[in-house]
């Protein structure tokens, strides 16, 4: 067990005692901000969170990131309002302790399609607003796409999850993808037409999410 994970599942036992019922991790393990967790408790009360602050340095310093606390009732109650983000852990969790009360928990799709949607529109209208404010400059354009590269990222990984080859069907191929990630690092004359081939295809995109059915 990694050693962040191993010393927060001993004060979570300590502080909570029977009420912890399961604690869970989830994400990329090498993640900077440390091992993400969340942890299912029977109730929680202001002083849990007292009685956790002060330990919270110390599970960074080991390598863990301060845990998700919640009830099971309170995940299950807001799965519509963060599927993206709950569904993540649903995906990619490991037990680390008790009970696995994610076993059989779903996101429904008519939910996840609307973050998708809202995600894809989002970022569109972040390319949109950026480009104007660029105010068309070759260097303000290349920072644009550039620092849109990991938001892009992780909206690709969140519709994979409800449509495999929507991406694709828009136009936002993995060559271009490439080109969209590489443009911070390499030299490019003119990144105004890459930018345009970007939205036009994020434009595509959100169509595809706005029209999508099961």
């Amino acid at each position: 067990m990694h050693a962040g994970v191993k010393l927060l599942a001993a004060d979570l036992q300590r502080i909570f005692t029977a009420r912890l019922q399961s604690l869970l991790t989830y994400g990329d393990a090498a993640d900077p901000e440390g091992v993400h967790t969340v942890a299912f408790v029977e109730r929680l009360g202001f002083q849990d969170l007292t009685a956790c602050a002060p330990r919270a340095a110390e599970w960074r310093r080991a390598g863990a990131a301060a845990p998700l606390l919640l009830t099971r009732d309170e995940f299950l109650r807001t799965l519509d309002v963060f599927p993206l983000e709950y569904g993540g852990i649903i995906a990619n969790h490991q037990v680390v302790l008790g009970e696995d009360l994610l076993k059989h928990v779903q996101v429904s799709e008519a939910d996840l399609r609307r973050a998708c949607e809202l995600h894809v529109k989002s970022h569109l209208i972040h390319l949109r607003e950026g480009y104007l404010e660029s105010g068309g400059q070759t260097k303000a354009v290349s920072q644009l796409i550039s620092a849109s590269a990991a938001a892009l990222s992780s909206l690709l990984a969140n519709l994979r999850r409800l449509d495999p080859s929507a991406a694709e069907r828009a136009g936002l191929t993995s060559e271009l993808v490439r080109e969209i990630v590489n443009a911070g690092t390499t030299t490019i004359a003119d990144p105004t037409p890459l930018l345009a081939r970007y939205v036009a295809a994020v434009e595509r995109l959100w169509q595809e999410v706005d029209r999508w059915r099961p």
